[in-house]
This record gives structure tokens, C-alpha cells and sequence, in this order.
């Protein structure tokens, strides 16, 4: 983690945060519930931080694992409705718990005890306030580990510049390059629009992924499940990246969708991808002249 904010700053980050949180408009859907007097919005958290599991991950990105794992704290609830949640138990059906602020530092803390390469927060947007908090309590204590910010891409540019200097890295999905998809299988009209908003503000501030000795350090790891069919929009998603963000973007194209949550609402989604769908989306990338596209 960047050492240039003090824990002092970021208590007044996670404070500005908490505002941002109540009425909250933490992310795009603006749901305005008042979290600081018990509402909770569609994600359905709350003041709280509400964990579902957390320690060493080896099936993340490479460059994230390294020889300790990388660090994951899996947050409950969601600012999307995606049907074929992979995570649908944690992200729709809330499991986990809600847990102290110091709880949560205490965990950050034994994830570097235990050798993790960094802290990867998994599902984090609904949860700012609670994660930067917990991080300005880790840091008193000899904190360093990098932060990952490993979110669903529907993120508000607000929030986001106000975790300048705190996230290291910043890990969004990109998932569909058209809204009217994003409307229909995650429950927001304006996915794409916000998502290239998000993604422009997260480059800004972190730029190409840096990796050292084959771990990441620092910048913007995009991830890209291609979906069935071309729902996701895997074209309009790699032109993008290459034309707006860097044609250096760090991302993975992953082939792993498989039916999960409530996909079987979409007769497209009721199968995994073929290998013929996913070698057209690694040869758009190739074609594209993604360099650092590919399978992480």
C-alpha cells in the first residue's frame, strides 16, 4: 500500500466516504437510502462492515497469488443483480456476516501475517466506507500490503476519487459492452456508460498494471467473462480498452461461465461457452493488438 496517506487521511477519506454512503450514492444506482439511520438499498448493506469469508486465494490472477496467495476478503451483498452470479449465495442471498471495523482491520493484519502478496477486497463498492476505515485502523498497526480493488465495474467516479492513493490496484470486471444487456442481466440500464466512466477514472490514477518479479504492484488489471452467444459484447469491451484506456491494458479473458444463480431465466446462458467463442474473443484481442490480453 502506498505509504502517502497517513491513518489520520484516511479516516477522513473513510469519513467522506460514510457521507457519500447516507444518503447513499456510493454507486450509480443513487438509491439514496439512508444507511446512517438503518435503510438499507438494493445491495442491502448497511453501516457495518458485512463479510462472507476471507484468507489466502490461489485461484486468482497469477500476478496476484505469487508464493503467499493473494489475500481475499469476500464481501456480502452487491450493487448489481447479475442472474449468473458465480458468487450468487454471498452476493443475492447475503450470506456472511457483519463484523466490527476493528474486526475487519484484524484481518488485513493476519492476511500479511500470513504471507498473502496483498489485500484483495472482492465486491467492495457498497462497502467503501467500512473497508477504508478498517485500512486507516490496519495501517496504525504496520499495514502495507497492496490493496486490490476487485469490483463488478458499476462504480460512481465520485467514490472512486476518493480512494485515490488508497487502492493500488484496481481490478474491475467490464461485462457487457452494450447497456441494453446490462439492463437485462444485471439489473442496471447504464452499465456500459458507467463502467467506461469508472474504468477512465481508475487508469487515471493508477495507470498500465506494473508487475515485479511476476506479482503485481500497481495499476488497472481489467477482467472480461466472455458470456454465450456474444452477450457480453466482447468487441465493443476490447475496442474500448485499446482505444480509450491503453492498448497496454492488463486484461483477462476469462472462460469459465458457467450456469450459476438464476441463468436458467435466459436460455443463452443455460450453457457453458464453446471453445470456438472463446478463441474468436483471444483473437479479437490479438487482432486488436491487445498485447497484455489474455488468460491470467
Amino acid at each position: 500500500m502506498r505509504r502517502n496517506l497517513s491513518p489520520g487521511e484516511l479516516r477522513a477519506r473513510a469519513e467522506a466516504l460514510a457521507e457519500l454512503a447516507s444518503p447513499c450514492r456510493l454507486c450509480p444506482r443513487n438509491c439514496g437510502a439512508l444507511r446512517a439511520e438503518g435503510e438499507r438499498g438494493f445491495c442491502r448493506a448497511g453501516s457495518a462492515p458485512w463479510v462472507a469469508s476471507w484468507g489466502p486465494h490461489f485461484g486468482e490472477e497469477r500476478v496476484l497469488v505469487g508464493c503467499g496467495g493473494s489475500g481475499t476478503v469476500f464481501l456480502s451483498g452487491c450493487n448489481l443483480g447479475c442472474l449468473f452470479c458465480q458468487n450468487y449465495a454471498i452476493s443475492h442471498l447475503g450470506e456472511g456476516e457483519e463484523i466490527s471495523v476493528a474486526d475487519l482491520a484484524g484481518i488485513l493484519l493476519h492476511l500479511q501475517e500470513v504471507g498473502c502478496e496483498n489485500a484483495n477486497f472482492v465486491t467492495p463498492t457498497h462497502q467503501a466506507p467500512q473497508i477504508v476505515a478498517a485500512l486507516s485502523r490496519a495501517v496504525e498497526d504496520g499495514f502495507r500490503l497492496p490493496v486490490v480493488w476487485n469490483c463488478g465495474g458499476y462504480e460512481s467516479v465520485e467514490a472512486l476519487r476518493l480512494l485515490e492513493g488508497i487502492v493500488d490496484i484496481y481490478m474491475p470486471d467490464f461485462k457487457y459492452g452494450d447497456s441494453a444487456v446490462g439492463a437485462r442481466l444485471s439489473g442496471v440500464p447504464d452499465y456500459a456508460e458507467r463502467a467506461k466512466e469508472a474504468l477512465r477514472e481508475m487508469h487515471r490514477q493508477v495507470g498500465d498494471l506494473r508487475v515485479e518479479g511476476g506479482i503485481a504492484l500497481r495499476g488497472l488489471l481489467v477482467r472480461h467473462l466472455v458470456l454465450p452467444e456474444g452477450l457480453s459484447g466482447t468487441e465493443a469491451v476490447l475496442r474500448f480498452l485499446r482505444d480509450a484506456i491503453s492498448p497496454d491494458t492488463f486484461v483477462n479473458l476469462m472462460a469459465q461461465y458457467y450456469p450459476a444463480g438464476r441463468a436458467h431465466e435466459v436460455p443463452a446462458l443455460r450453457r457453458r461457452i464453446t471453445r470456438e467463442e472463446f478463441a474468436y474473443a483471444l483473437g479479437l484481442a490479438r487482432e486488436l493488438g491487445l498485447s497484455r490480453a489474455g488468460t491470467a
